[in-house]
């Protein structure tokens, strides 16, 4: 396995860099790819920085420039569902781009072409991960939606949750590395802290959990499963 690790922010991925053996790092597309052993583990970490183009852009890199054989997203995402607390972990067994929409001409959430809305995790990645999780708090499983655009209007969450009734969390780069990888064949799984509530106060919980919480979870999680 060479293990690539995606985070959005600096702060969801700091104790990681900081743990990686025998450390080198490599600018590409304006992105910093750092490359070393993970307890043992093969890896290669980066900062995909926000949104779906952008995360995209960095899951196919890492597969095409740097040959990982499995991709493994973490980060943070609001709340999509009551029982689903911050401080919570979603380990996410399918993704959807909860803006796609390219009706009439294909269902509203498909992806033009690929005949799919939902991407799924690879399930044996995926159960390592969860496993991997639930020694550092309480892990649920299920549906995450990706989209470029920050929920934090309770008004945003109900509707979304209407057309997604089973919709854990949200955040804004999951199913585009879902479908790159999905059309790479590259297996991949996709974990998310839950930072907010993404209503009218998600902005201010967001950034205080991204200072004060996120890298120590991404850090003990990935830990974890590299140790498995």
């Amino acid at each position: 396995m060479r293990l690539g690790i995606i985070s959005a922010l600096a702060e969801e991925q700091q104790g990681l860099l900081e743990a990686l053996q025998s450390s080198a790092t490599r600018v590409h597309g304006m992105r910093e790819y750092t490359t070393g052993k993970l307890w043992e583990i093969d890896a290669v970490c980066v900062l995909s920085r926000i949104g779906k183009v952008a995360a995209a852009m960095t899951a196919a890199i890492l597969v095409e420039k740097f040959g990982v054989t499995h991709i493994v997203f973490t980060g943070v995402a609001g709340s999509g569902d009551p029982h689903v607390n911050v401080g919570d972990i979603v380990v996410a067994d399918c993704l959807v781009q909860h803006d796609m929409d390219a009706s009439p001409l294909f269902p509203r959430f498909e992806v033009p072409l690929t005949g799919l809305s939902r991407f799924a995790t690879d399930l044996a990645l995926t159960e390592r991960l969860a496993t991997a999780a639930a020694k550092t708090t309480r892990v649920h499983r299920g549906l995450i939606a990706s989209g470029d655009q920050f929920i934090g209007r309770l008004e945003q969450l109900v509707a979304l949750k209407t057309a997604l009734p089973d919709l854990l969390a949200v955040e804004m780069e999951g199913a585009a590395v879902a479908q790159v990888c999905f059309e790479l064949g590259i297996p991949f799984a996709v974990i998310r802290t839950i930072s907010d509530n993404a209503n009218d106060d998600a902005a201010v919980d967001f950034l205080h959990f991204i200072e004060t919480v996120a890298s120590r979870y991404a850090f003990e999680v990935i830990e974890n499963f590299c140790k498995a």
